[in-house]
């Protein structure tokens, strides 16, 4: 099969589908591997890296989707791309179709079949998703504490406190694999850290993290007052392929003090904070209701090498199962499918887009 990893192209964004190892991996089984000049650049893979794999270079978008029948990208295709897709290309990559009703137009009136990292699910689990998230809960601490910094327009305060001052306060919606890493790197900090979730195991876990964690059901008032007080809220909340629903309000955004910061990693999928908008890293940040939001739908983008070498490695069993006959009898892909002959056929990104 001719597997093609194009060279991403959303604005700041660093990140490439498969590191050289794991391409060449795929060429000696015998693949035919196709990947855009200066597709690894920005993650440190220059392109005499995938050459001595036996990977060959395209010098082009239209020269890499033209030869190629797998594409394999890290983020959905935009609008610059579309000219390129085809009805017989296999598309795998994150899509996030429920926040981008627009692609799913486009994906659909293609004809190809698009399989998303995001809903790709393993016993329970989504393992294409998870190394991502964990990078992206690690960045929303990082990015927040920054934010917070006085010449950022913050409200001038050390998460971890010191002696003789007070701990910031993290509130983080979620304890999956975005929120518990969002907590347990602010618990690391020394915040005060409050997060919601739906299971008790999630709260147990949380909990354990450390004796500055609070970990408390996701009850509406619960979390309105936890908001009111809080100097960095975190949004992670994720049902896969569904639109992420709103856990806080405008309302609530307004009791926040000025120069408080949100961090909306679910913006992905639409986000779970009403105020949220996305943004991207050339103009991360807007301020609404005196509060510092920043809605970048590609955070780990911020971290290419790091980002690049965790992805390519949980993808590449995948990629190697979709170039075998009959993929799709493969339950874990199978959900991965979000768009097919000209049909979305996930049920739950079908739900978020009614009439698409």
């Amino acid at each position: 099969m001719r597997i093609g990893i194009p060279k991403e192209i959303k604005p700041l964004e660093g990140r490439v589908a498969l590191v050289p190892e794991a391409a060449g991996e795929l060429a000696r089984a015998g693949h035919e591997v196709l990947v855009q000049a200066g597709a690894g650049l920005l993650s440190g893979y220059p392109d005499s890296q995938y050459v001595s794999e036996g990977v060959q270079i395209q010098p082009d978008a239209a020269a890499l989707y033209g030869r190629a029948q797998l594409v394999v990208k890290v983020k959905e295709p935009i609008a610059a791309e579309f000219e390129w897709l085809r009805a017989d290309h296999v598309l795998f990559s994150y899509l996030h179709l429920a926040a981008v009703p627009e692609l799913a137009r486009v994906l659909k009136k293609k004809g190809l079949t698009a399989v998303a990292f995001e809903t790709v699910e393993a016993r329970g689990h989504l393992p294409l998703l998870a190394p991502m998230s964990e990078i992206a809960g690690r960045l929303a601490i990082q990015i927040g504490a920054h934010l917070l910094h006085q010449p950022m327009g913050g409200r001038g305060v050390l998460l971890g406190g010191l002696p003789g001052a007070e701990r910031g306060h993290v509130v983080v919606l979620g304890a999956g694999e975005a929120g518990g890493a969002a907590a347990a790197a602010a618990a690391a900090l020394g915040a005060d850290v409050t997060v919601f979730a739906r299971s008790r195991d999630s709260l147990a876990r949380m909990r354990a993290l450390g004796a500055n964690v609070t970990a408390l059901h996701s009850y509406h008032g619960a979390i309105a007052s936890a908001v009111r007080s809080a100097d960095l809220l975190v949004g992670a909340v994720l049902i896969p392929g569904a639109r992420a629903p709103h856990l806080v309000d405008r309302d609530m955004v307004k009791t926040m003090r000025p120069g408080s910061v949100i961090v909306d990693i679910s913006i992905d999928q639409g986000g779970c904070i009403e105020t949220i908008r996305p943004t991207d890293y050339r103009n991360p940040t807007y301020v609404e209701e005196g509060v510092i939001h920043f809605g970048v739908t590609n955070m780990p983008g911020a971290v290419p090498r790091s980002a690049s070498q965790a992805l390519s490695g949980a993808i590449a069993p995948y990629v190697t199962q979709l170039t075998q006959p009959g993929w799709e009898q493969d339950s874990r892909l199978r959900s991965g499918i979000n768009v097919q002959n000209g049909k979305i056929v996930h049920p739950a990104v079908a739900a978020a887009l009614p009439g698409i």
